[in-house]
């Protein structure tokens, strides 16, 4: 193992008394830490369905106003690379509220922008400081969770972050059809301020594995991780095309929706994510599915139903029971994989945990990226149509991805 990725933390039995403490977490705890994932992922996402109230307040096209999703998930990417492995080093609390007092001041700061630079730096810090708090939080329950519930626990905490991305839409529209959407920002600045009270009251002191790095040390083991953990790189890269494909959808969902013949308001459209919610249904399921290590063929199924979902939602243009049938299939397949995913990679390391999720949601962050922005640009030149298609083969190149490791994964086991 490099010296970068190395901690002074004893080697210690299952059995151990260390271990046992964290056996069982409190039920309350749990639900505390799947609300603040929803409230602090939900900010990342407010911005999807309120696309083209940006356009017309800042003038900016349809090709180019998924650029305002593109800041957003840059912001992810540095939160991942630059603060998200701060966890490993700090005190996890002190770390989570600095992180909620910095998240308010850039929201308050976006509802308050007035040029499309100032919007793009507070998206940016809105979606560092949001992806910062919930990939945090997701850490500290791994970190608090003994191995044998870790999956449950993390799917717990994950069927959070789902109702909270889906949501956020709901919420976003419904908050800009009343009073604009800018008030969605603002508002939620005021909620983190609660958030903040609530949490410094109420998380526990987490228990610290002896990191004995400097920061500059701690950003490069990140590359060593990423080199030599093959279970990293394999499950990113699926992540990646799993967001891609999940963001492809809900970017371009908007536009289509928002003119005619549907002409929806905002929160007719934000209402769809409570739809999607169901999918949180599939996340503390995949979790126990992993514990009992049936991870891979539940992959497999939960990559059908991603694919599968293109069909359906293809046929929007005649049927809305198709598009609800479609995000139902797009939401359980997307969130299960997400799980496992995070199921398996927390397993590797437990002294870089905060590390291993930076990593792993980087490939997260670039799978969003893309694809919000690939797909506005290709409904502004093929429509909806052109955007299922590339749905659908994002989708494809996930299956086919996953099919191809775990035959030569098989292999080497015969071996």
């Amino acid at each position: 193992m490099d010296s970068g990725c190395t901690s002074s933390v004893a080697t210690e039995p299952i059995g151990s008394r260390a271990v046992q403490t964290r056996h069982t977490i409190p039920t309350a705890l749990v639900l505390l830490l799947s609300v603040c994932c929803a409230m602090s992922v939900a900010n990342v996402y407010y911005a999807q369905p309120l696309l083209d109230a940006i356009a017309a307040d800042f003038g900016i096209g349809q090709a180019a106003v998924g650029a305002v999703i593109t800041a957003t998930q840059l912001g992810c990417a540095l939160a991942l690379l630059f603060l998200v492995p701060l966890g490993d080093l700090v005190n996890r609390k002190r770390l989570i509220c600095v992180q909620l007092i910095l998240l308010a001041a850039a929201l308050t700061m976006t509802g308050f922008v007035s040029s499309p630079l100032t919007l793009g730096i507070g998206m940016l810090g809105v979606g560092m400081l949001g992806t910062a708090m919930t990939q945090g939080l997701i850490a500290y329950a791994a970190a608090l969770a003994h191995e044998s519930e870790r999956g449950r626990v993390v799917g717990a905490a994950q069927s959070g972050v789902v109702i909270g991305l889906l949501m956020a839409r709901s919420f976003a529209g419904l908050v800009t059809d009343l009073l604009g959407w800018r008030s969605v920002y603002l508002i939620s600045g005021l909620l983190t301020i609660v958030m903040l009270i609530v949490l410094c009251i109420s998380l526990p002191a987490p228990r610290m594995h002896s990191v004995k790095l400097t920061y500059p040390q701690l950003l490069r083991s990140m590359l060593t991780l990423f080199a030599s953990e093959r279970v990293l790189q394999v499950r990113g890269t699926i992540g990646l095309l799993m967001f891609g494909a999940f963001s492809i959808f809900w970017s371009a969902l908007v536009l289509p929706l928002s003119a005619p013949p549907f002409s929806m308001s905002h929160t007719q459209i934000g209402a769809f994510g409570l739809v999607g919610a169901i999918g949180a249904l599939a996340a503390p399921r995949a979790g126990r599915l992993a514990d009992r290590g049936l991870g891979q063929w539940t992959t497999g199924a939960a990559l059908v139903c991603l694919l599968a979902s293109w069909i359906p939602i293809g046929f929007m243009q005649h049927s809305m029971l198709a598009l609800l049938a479609g995000i139902v299939l797009l939401d359980i397949g997307g969130q299960a994989v997400h799980v496992i995913n995070q199921s398996m990679i927390f397993r590797l390391r437990p002294e870089a945990q905060s590390r291993l999720v930076g990593c792993y949601m980087l490939f997260y962050s670039a799978g969003s990226g893309l694809g919000g922005a690939a797909s506005t640009y290709i409904y502004a030149r093929a429509g909806w149509a052109g955007v299922c298609m590339l749905g659908f083969a994002v989708s494809m190149a996930a299956l086919l991805l996953w099919a191809v490791t775990l035959v030569f994964a098989q292999a080497r086991t015969r071996r």
